[in-house]
């Protein structure tokens, strides 16, 4: 949604969710190319009329300008993870260089016992990288939530 970039905005949005008991699964909030607009990409789940129903709620926020459902047209998806991971020894620092290149993310930050390792993608492509790198190597994951934008035919994947 395009959305006034004004303080409360968001409060009300995320106000708005709870009150009518729907989840969300992902919310990010940047100034866009016009400095008094905010976009909002939420994810959440429901079916076409709980999509619907959303979608007409938010419309009668009066900081909301455009609200468009982009579950089916063709758009370029994005999240950003931070994953502290486990790198003792060579061998593991070895294997989780080469697990991040694998999935072309970066050794962002190097300590004597662990490796900080950025990746983005789309959520299969994180949550896989969180797969290979086993539970046991985790210390610690921060991910930003998805960033998605319709490309410009707007139809299909």
């Amino acid at each position: 949604m395009l959305m006034e970039n004004e303080p409360g905005a968001l409060s009300r949005v995320a106000n708005l969710f709870s009150a009518r008991g729907y989840n969300i699964e992902s919310l990010t909030v940047a100034p866009t190319e016009d400095p008094t607009l905010s976009r909002m990409t939420v994810v959440t789940a429901g079916d076409d009329a709980v999509v619907e129903q959303i979608m007409k709620q938010v419309n009668k926020l009066i900081e909301v300008f455009k609200v468009s459902d982009i579950t089916e047209a063709r758009r370029l998806e994005r999240e950003l993870m931070l994953v502290k991971v486990r790198a003792e020894g060579g061998e593991a620092r070895a294997e989780m260089e080469r697990l991040a290149r694998i999935f072309r993310g970066a050794v962002v930050d190097v300590s004597p016992d662990s490796y900080i390792v950025q990746v983005a993608g789309d959520r299969k492509k994180l949550d896989a990288f969180l797969r290979a790198a086993g539970g046991a190597n985790i210390l610690e994951t921060v991910r930003t939530g998805v960033c998605a934008i319709a490309r410009a035919n707007g139809k299909g994947k």
